[in-house]
């Protein structure tokens, strides 16, 4: 039973990053990725974690996003047939962003280590 609960929460997940790249025409959303959706246990929700390709307004890319769960939810009805379809909620993957401030605080403290042991080599 729970491989087949696995395999339908895949489905739901492949289903809904099809709906977004393929049907989803908003030209301002630019190119969205969905980096992850969770399924609840009870097909209830499907949490679709996203990024924007450019990164630039990406607060604003997601709210015009999010008008458009009802459709996801609508055309993933179509596309699958289960009892519950879930209802669709996205939300910003910052995970990339994240990263990317921690490697450039880590290079400003390599680089400050660097400048200090340079300094402490001529003294």
């Amino acid at each position: 039973m729970a491989n087949r609960s696995e395999r339908v929460k895949s489905l739901i997940g492949r289903y809904i990053a099809d709906i977004v790249r393929n049907e989803i025409k908003k030209p301002g959303l630019g190119i969205v990725c969905v980096n992850e959706v969770i399924v609840s246990d009870d097909y209830s929700y499907a949490d679709a974690y996203v990024t924007f390709l450019d990164g630039k307004y990406s607060h604003q890319k997601i709210e015009e996003l999010k008008k458009t769960e009802g459709f996801v939810r609508s055309s993933l009805a179509k596309k699958i047939d289960i009892y519950k379809v879930p209802k669709v909620r996205f939300i910003l993957d910052e995970t990339a962003l994240s990263a990317a401030r921690v490697e450039a605080a880590l290079a400003k403290e390599e680089k400050d280590l660097a400048a200090l042991a340079s300094s402490k080599e001529e003294d």
